[in-house]
């Protein structure tokens, strides 16, 4: 049966918003890769958080304290630490493997997803979601490539990238039940904030005026995908808005060639299709049992 002419327009617009939320969150990488050969990536991530919390100060000035109350402060607590944890090993590995390996492996965070749910909120996970994620991580086990007798401290950054992001979207998902979207931002970039400044502190470094530009884009465009994330999610089904997020694979491997001159190994493409495969079929499967209940 044929979609309506508006639910078509919302689905379209909800696809638009997520492959837009992969080109800025890819380009921020980018960005985020090469000041990493100048700038330590604590520092890069205090600077991002900063930024995106003060571009929410105006909200919070005209909604008052009040906008601020909630019953649930551990599972803010808990979610804004994931995903701070997830930039900052994304963006501590960014300087030591390709961006298209480091991309990958937080890529995976949607495998990770069934093991936290199972763990953290005691959800029964389908059998067939245990087969992707056994599959995807034999994807991962390729880029990890422990063949060679050593896995990259790199590669293992990406690897808690993934998980501590998985961690971060399953108690956004929680959340959102309850909370209005404003409210669950503020309190991650405000406690993400808080987390990352002793580190900032520890390895701070006066910062060249020409590399401001690059880290009030990375800022801009963080809170930017955040927003782009949420309205994608609002006007499309799961099952195809999770799936584009992976669009940020090729843009990465892109982004090696033309600024690093990288190519990705064989293994990386293999474990790339796999990784995908997986968590696509992993998204699928979940947005079809959400539904079936």
């Amino acid at each position: 049966m044929p979609l309506p002419a508006g639910e078509r327009h919302h689905i379209a617009l909800g696809v638009f918003y997520a492959l837009a939320t992969s080109v800025v969150g890819s380009s921020a990488a980018a960005v985020a890769k090469y000041l990493g050969s100048e700038l330590s990536g604590w520092l890069i991530v205090w600077i991002q958080y900063a930024l995106c919390t003060l571009i929410m100060l105006p909200w919070l000035v005209r909604r008052g304290p009040r906008a601020l109350q909630t019953r649930h402060p551990w599972q803010h607590l808990v979610r804004a630490l994931g995903g701070w944890l997830g930039f900052t090993c994304y963006y501590l590995a960014l300087p030591l493997i390709p961006l298209v390996d480091a991309s990958l492996l937080r890529a995976a965070a949607p495998l990770w997803v069934p093991l936290v749910v199972w763990i953290a909120f005691r959800q029964q996970v389908p059998a067939l979601r245990w087969v992707a994620l056994t599959t995807g991580f034999a994807g991962v086990v390729m880029i990890l490539r422990p063949d060679t007798g050593m896995v990259q401290f790199g590669h293992l950054l990406g690897l808690t990238a993934g998980l501590a992001l998985a961690i971060s979207m399953s108690y956004t998902r929680s959340l959102s039940r309850s909370e209005p979207a404003a409210r669950v931002l503020f309190y991650y970039f405000f406690i993400a904030l808080l987390a990352s400044t002793p580190m900032a502190m520890v390895h701070w470094q006066p910062i060249p005026v020409a590399l401001w530009p690059g880290l009030l884009f990375i800022g801009g465009s963080i809170y930017l995908t955040m927003v782009l994330y949420t309205r994608a999610y609002s006007l499309a089904p799961t099952s195809l808005v999770a799936p584009l997020g992976y669009v940020a694979v090729p843009l990465a491997a892109l982004f090696d060639w033309l600024v690093w001159d990288q190519l990705p190994r064989g293994t990386v493409l293999a474990g790339s299709a796999l990784v995908i495969t997986s968590g696509v079929l992993a998204v699928t499967l979940g947005a079809r049992q959400r539904s079936e209940h």
